[in-house]
């Protein structure tokens, strides 16, 4: 899985949210000021490329369907976090959240519940 730039990846989350769609569809999620059509045409392509999406002709407009899954790319994405900056540990990372106050105790337990249904599951 090719890595996604920033505008790459904030198009595919709009892709991932509407499913089928044409370029207007995600231009329309953007916020105001929307960014041009033809800028989004762009990353589209860009995106399909990198294999991301799958476009097919209906009519006279190309309907894009997302290839790879919200959750395979956050599972990718985190990965990589965790191996490039918390030497490749996840209790690193949620160390380094709970020392920087990004983390409440609350959220924490919430966490270790998930751990035990897991683990009973």
């Amino acid at each position: 899985m090719q890595k996604l730039t920033l505008q790459e990846e904030e198009a595919m989350l709009y892709i991932w949210e509407l499913g089928d769609c044409c370029v207007k569809d995600v231009v329309k999620k953007y916020p105001v000021p929307q960014p041009p059509y033809t800028t989004i045409a762009s990353v589209v392509k860009n995106l399909e490329k990198k294999g991301y999406l799958e476009g097919r002709l209906v009519g006279n407009t190309f309907l894009y369907a997302p290839i790879v899954k919200e959750n395979e790319y956050k599972r990718q994405f985190m990965t990589q976090v965790v191996r490039n900056y918390f030497e490749n540990s996840y209790k690193e990372m949620v160390t380094f959240c709970a020392r920087s106050r990004k983390i409440s105790a609350d959220e924490l337990k919430d966490i270790i519940d998930l751990i035990e249904q897991g683990k009973k599951g």
